[in-house]
C-alpha cells in the first residue's frame, strides 16, 4: 500500500466514489461520516492523510483540526478540504486555519492523486527529519533554536517582468520575504553560490508547460536548489500539467484566477515549513556529525545507530508499520587485509559504504557498527521487500569488482546478511524482545547462519511477532 487515507464525508455516494479511485491506486482507505466518527478512527489508527468534506453534520475541517489539536495530532497528519463551492473567502479561511489544501468538487482525478502523493511525501520527509532531530536530542547534540527567524527570499519565475509584476506587487505587502524575479532560462544559473532562494513561484503562461517542467526537474536535481519550496501558478484548464508538476516535486499549486491573498497564505505556509525543515536538517547535520559519523566510510556509527533504531521501533509501534533490521558483514575480510594490505581493506570498506548508501532510500539507516560490519534498518519494509533489498545489496557487492591500491586487477568481494523483521500490524508489540539490542542480536545470529551456510547470502531470523 502507498499509504493510509481517512475520508470524511456525510454522503455515502461521495465516499464510495473516492474510495474506489484511491483504492485503485493502492491506498488503504478508511471512512467516516462525521468528525465524531473520524476521531474514533484516529484514536485507533493514524492515517497518512485526511480528506475532509466541508459540509459535515458536526462541523467543518477547521473544527476537525481543533479536535485533533486537543489530542496532539495537528502537524502530524495533513488535511485536504473537499469543497462543494468555489468561494475565495471560504477557501482562504480554511487555508489560513491550517488546512493543507482545498480542492473543489468535482475533483480532477489526476490532480487528486498527484496532490495526495505530494502531501504524503512532504509529511513523510518532515517526519523523518523530526525523527532524526529527536535522535540528536537523545544524544545531547541538539542546539537551542534561534530567537529570530532568518530572512527569506522568494524568486518569481515568469517569461517576462510584465507577467511577474502583478504577483510581485501583491506579495510585497503581504509577506516579509524579499521578492526577486528571473526568466525560466536563467532562473537557476544566476543564483549566487550558497544563497539559493527559499521559494520559487513558477508562473506558467500559455504553452509554457514543457519549459516549466524542465525547469522544475533541474531545480530538484541540483544540490543548491533541491530544498527550495516550489509553488506553481497555472491556468484553470491546466489540471494535467498541475498533476505533473506535483509529481515532479512542486509543493503546491494555485490558479491564475485566485486572489493574491490566497497566494500569500499558501506561500507563507511553504516558507514556514521550509524554515522548520531547514532548522531540523541543520541541527542533525552540524550537531552530531563529528561525534556519530564513522571517519573512514562517512556512514553513521553505532553511537548514532542504536538510538535511531529505538525511534524507528517506537514509531513503527505507533503507526503499525513494519521494519527490517539487518547486519551485513564482508566475507573473508581478514584475508583481504592479510593479502593486499590494510589500505586495500580500507578501500573496500569505503566503496562498500558508498554502494550501500546509493542503493538505499533516504529514510533507511545504514551504519558501520564494527570493523567490517554494517547495520541496515529499513522503516516500512515488510518481509518480502526486505528480503529483496538484502539480496539486491549482496548482488551489488558481488557483481562489480573492487579497485584497491597497489593492485593492477580489481578483486572480487562478497557480503553476507542476517535479517529480522518486526511487523506491529500483525501482532508484534513493544517488549524486551524488540529492544534495539535484542533486534541486533537476532540479526547477528541470522548472520552467523549465513556464514555457516557458505557466505554471500541472506539468512532470515524468525520474524518478530
Amino acid at each position: 500500500m502507498h499509504g493510509k487515507v481517512l475520508l470524511i464525508d456525510p454522503i455515502a455516494t461521495n465516499r464510495i466514489v473516492l474510495r474506489v479511485k484511491l483504492a485503485a491506486s493502492h491506498y488503504h482507505m478508511t471512512q467516516a461520516a462525521s468528525i465524531a466518527d473520524a476521531m474514533q478512527v484516529l484514536s485507533q489508527d493514524l492515517p497518512d492523510l485526511i480528506l475532509c468534506a466541508t459540509d459535515l453534520p458536526d462541523g467543518d475541517p477547521l473544527r476537525l483540526l481543533r479536535r485533533m489539536r486537543k489530542t496532539g495530532l495537528t502537524g502530524k497528519v495533513p488535511v485536504i478540504a473537499l469543497s462543494g463551492c468555489d468561494d475565495d473567502s471560504e477557501r482562504l479561511r480554511l487555508l489560513a486555519g491550517g488546512v493543507d489544501d482545498v480542492m473543489q468538487k468535482p475533483i480532477n482525478d489526476a490532480l487528486l492523486l498527484a496532490r495526495t502523493r505530494s502531501i504524503i511525501r512532504a509529511y513523510a520527509t518532515a517526519s523523518e527529519w523530526t525523527l532524526r532531530e529527536g535522535t540528536s536530542r537523545a544524544l545531547g547534540f541538539a542546539e537551542a533554536a534561534d530567537a529570530f527567524a532568518p530572512s527569506q527570499t522568494v524568486r518569481i519565475i515568469a517569461r517576462d517582468p510584465a507577467a511577474a509584476e502583478p504577483w510581485s506587487s501583491a506579495l510585497a505587502n503581504r509577506i516579509s520575504a524579499r521578492i526577486t524575479y528571473a526568466k525560466p532560462a536563467t532562473a537557476v544559473d544566476d543564483i549566487e553560490p550558497g544563497s539559493p532562494p527559499d521559494a520559487l513561484v513558477l508562473v506558467v503562461g500559455p504553452h509554457e508547460g514543457t519549459q516549466m517542467l524542465q525547469l522544475l526537474a533541474t531545480v530538484r536535481s541540483q544540490a543548491s536548489t533541491r530544498h527550495c519550496a516550489i509553488l506553481g501558478v497555472i491556468g484553470p484548464e491546466d489540471m494535467t500539467l498541475g498533476a505533473q508538476m506535483l509529481d515532479m516535486g512542486a509543493n503546491d499549486l494555485i490558479r491564475h484566477t485566485r486572489s493574491a491573498d490566497e497566494l500569500a497564505v499558501r506561500l507563507d505556509a511553504l516558507l514556514r515549513r521550509k524554515r522548520v525543515t531547514d532548522a531540523l536538517r541543520d541541527t542533525v547535520r552540524s550537531g552530531i556529525e563529528a561525534a556519530v559519523i564513522d571517519p573512514l566510510t562517512g556512514l553513521h556509527n553505532r553511537r548514532y545507530a542504536m538510538p535511531h533504531l529505538t525511534r524507528i521501533a517506537d514509531r513503527a509501534t505507533r503507526t503499525g508499520k513494519p521494519y527490517a533490521v539487518m547486519v551485513a558483514d564482508m566475507d573473508h575480510f581478514k584475508r583481504i587485509n592479510d593479502t593486499y594490505g590494510h589500505a586495500a581493506g580500507d578501500a573496500v570498506l569505503i566503496e562498500t559504504a558508498r554502494r550501500l548508501r546509493e542503493n538505499l532510500r533516504a529514510v533507511d539507516l545504514v551504519a558501520r557498527i564494527g570493523g567490517e560490519e554494517f547495520l541496515i534498518v529499513l522503516p516500512g519494509a515488510g518481509l518480502s521487500d526486505a528480503r529483496k533489498a538484502a539480496k539486491r545489496m549482496c548482488r551489488i557487492i558481488e557483481t562489480t569488482a573492487f579497485d584497491v591500491p597497489g593492485q593492477t586487477a580489481p578483486i572480487t568481494v562478497t557480503m553476507s546478511i542476517g535479517m529480522t523483521v518486526v511487523d506491529p500490524g500483525r501482532g508484534a508489540k513493544s517488549s524486551d524482545a524488540h529492544t534495539p539490542q535484542a533486534l541486533l542480536d537476532r540479526a547477528d545470529k541470522a548472520l552467523y547462519g549465513a556464514k555457516a551456510e557458505g557466505r554471500n547470502r541472506v539468512t532470515l531470523s524468525r520474524p518478530a511477532a
